[in-house]
């Protein structure tokens, strides 16, 4: 019998080799998993267009399952399979954008790639005219880590090396959403990068990601101090050698200017589109940006929905915004909640404080969940700290929008976003406190039960601070 790898090689050479790739990564480098189920996804979709014939208007995924839905070479059920890969394979190229813990990494690959095989059981008969044959799916993990760790230490394989760094990253980077104390997170995160950036040193010399990665472990200071100076040329390297993340950091450098390098817009839009015509999709995000800038509103609405289509949340959030204003396009109220919608979804925070602003406001939203609301504002706050959002909490807490009224709760934040915000945020904040306080004082006058009296004084302590 068959095994899952040559169940889906049988099917085509290409997708076998993908899936292969998808599997021997899914434990130690889920991220990598990710990356190859997106590729997979690209690869079927070159195959059913080419069993009809058809050519593809762009290299965009999301265009291209878009294109075969449009012309009825797939159905609704594969149309949302497909889109479901793309976006798990987004996951996997920015899993710090999505606030994802490690275990939901594991978790996300592993589906995933039974995905992948249902999605080719249920294709087979159409691309080779016959019923799928039986298979066992085989329990192999060829990449475990001790034959990762074997490979990199033993055998000096520079792959395995940068591998091993990739490991680590990103298990620093999913270190947020795995502890609630941030401090805790920050320091288990600092030791992780650490890791990282020794590997990514030793496989530099010969190999390509690797020295992108080592040029942003400078860059950022994984270890020590950051050293910018030393860092970005070695992107820079990386990028004259057609790597796409190099090529896309490199033309944000040009399109804001750093260390290394001045503000230089023609040769930011000649690396921006470089990796954006690869699909990069924070390329193709800041080429839309770039353009925007430029007031070429046209231009930026077509990369930066390009660039939502792929995944990326935060063009996803841009582009609601240039719907609600119509530009470079028609005003769309309607699409523009839907992108904002799809963009809070994923974790971008300014779209899940506008959504919960939307919602507790009674906003057309789509769905006014306030649980959802309430659960999008403590994510801005836990991980950005956002003191907007913290004035939010604090006013549905007090006018029992959340279907409860907890005034210790709602003066906690308050005081908290008093000693955080700006002077802007501040003149938001200081009304409310006043406010606050006299209602409280005049429940607390009125009150007879001693345990609401301790947390009415409570709430006016933490109001005084």
């Amino acid at each position: 019998m068959l095994d899952d790898v040559a169940f889906v090689a049988a099917l085509s050479p290409a997708l076998g080799e993908e899936y292969r790739s998808a599997k021997r990564y899914v434990h130690e480098v889920p991220t990598q998993a990710l990356l190859h189920v997106r590729s997979f996804a690209h690869r079927l979709t070159g195959l059913l267009a080419e069993q009809a014939q058809l050519s593809f208007d762009s290299p965009n995924l999301y265009e291209r399952i878009e294109q075969l839905n449009r012309q009825r070479l797939i159905d609704v059920r594969v149309t949302r399979a497909l889109h479901r890969l793309r976006a798990d394979g987004n996951r996997g190229a920015h899993p710090e954008k999505y606030h994802l813990s490690h275990h939901e990494l594991l978790k996300l690959a592993d589906k995933a790639l039974q995905s992948l095989l249902s999605m080719v059981e249920l294709l087979y008969p159409r691309l080779l005219q016959q019923e799928p044959p039986a298979y066992e799916v085989a329990d192999n993990r060829e990449l475990d880590g001790r034959e990762l760790c074997y490979r990199a230490v033993m055998q000096d394989d520079a792959e395995a090396q940068y591998l091993l760094g990739m490991a680590f990253k990103n298990r620093a980077l999913t270190a947020q959403a795995e502890h609630d104390d941030a401090h805790r997170a920050e320091s288990v995160a600092a030791l992780l990068l650490a890791k990282a950036a020794y590997w990514f040193g030793l496989a530099a010399e010969h190999n390509i990601n690797a020295l992108y990665e080592h040029g942003v472990a400078l860059l950022h200071g994984y270890t020590a101090a950051p050293q910018p100076e030393v860092g970005e040329p070695l992107i820079a390297e990386a990028a004259t050698q057609q790597q796409v993340d190099a090529m896309a950091l490199l033309g944000y450098f040009y399109m804001v200017g750093s260390h290394c390098f001045s503000v230089d817009l023609a040769q930011a839009q000649h690396y921006l589109q470089l990796a954006a015509n690869a699909e990069q999709s924070e390329a193709m995000a800041n080429l839309g940006v770039l353009y925007y800038q430029q007031q070429q509103f046209t231009e930026a609405f077509h990369w930066i929905s390009h660039a939502a289509k792929s995944g990326y949340p935060h063009a996803q959030y841009h582009l609601s915004l240039m719907l609600a204003r119509g530009e470079g396009c028609d005003a769309d109220v309607v699409a523009s909640e839907q992108w904002l919608a799809e963009a809070a979804e994923q974790g971008q925070i300014d779209a899940m404080l506008a959504r919960a602003q939307h919602m507790l406001n009674d906003e057309p939203s789509f769905g006014s969940d306030l649980s959802q609301a309430e659960q999008y504002l403590r994510l801005a706050i836990r991980y950005e700290q956002r003191v907007m959002a913290m004035i939010e909490l604090a006013i549905a807490l007090t006018d029992g929008s959340f279907g409860r009224i907890d005034v210790v709760e709602a003066a906690a934040w308050l005081n908290m976003a008093r000693s955080r915000g700006s002077s802007d945020e501040q003149a938001v904040v200081l009304p409310l406190i006043a406010s606050l306080q006299q209602q409280t004082a005049r429940v607390l006058q009125l009150s007879t039960d001693a345990a609401e009296q301790k947390s009415l004084q409570r709430a006016l302590e933490l109001l005084a601070d």
